[in-house]
């Protein structure tokens, strides 16, 4: 009985390594994923910095065919499609609030890149 027990303990025990070394060559090989460089992405300006008036301007290499803007938790505050591209565009906001915003700008080839932007009231 004891002999079965142990032997049983002993099969458990290097089943048990076996899986856990199984388990280590998964973690070591993860699946890499492509980030999207500034250069695919082309040279993105907004300007004025920090946003003053209710627009700011995005000029970009790339054809623009998308721009939203949300607040920092997510709430759309503009959205806007254009059906002929565009490299150089107003964003006109409707009394925006002070704070931070999240420019989402999708280009003809289908990248999409978020930049930050900061609001604050006219002087």
């Amino acid at each position: 009985m004891k002999k079965s027990l142990l032997l049983t303990l002993l099969l458990l025990f290097s089943l048990t390594l076996q899986a856990q070394k199984d388990t280590v060559n998964i973690a070591q090989n993860p699946i890499q994923k492509k980030a999207l460089t500034a250069d695919a992405a082309g040279q993105i300006t907004i300007y004025p910095v920090p946003v003053r008036e209710n627009f700011f301007n995005v000029k970009c290499e790339k054809d623009v065919v998308s721009i939203k803007v949300t607040n920092i938790i997510g709430q759309e505050i503009f959205k806007e499609r254009y059906s002929n591209p565009q490299t150089i565009t107003k964003v006109d906001l409707e009394d925006p609030t002070r704070g931070m915003y999240l420019v989402t700008i999708i280009f003809s080839d289908g990248a999409k890149v978020v930049k930050k932007i900061m609001i604050e009231p006219a002087e």
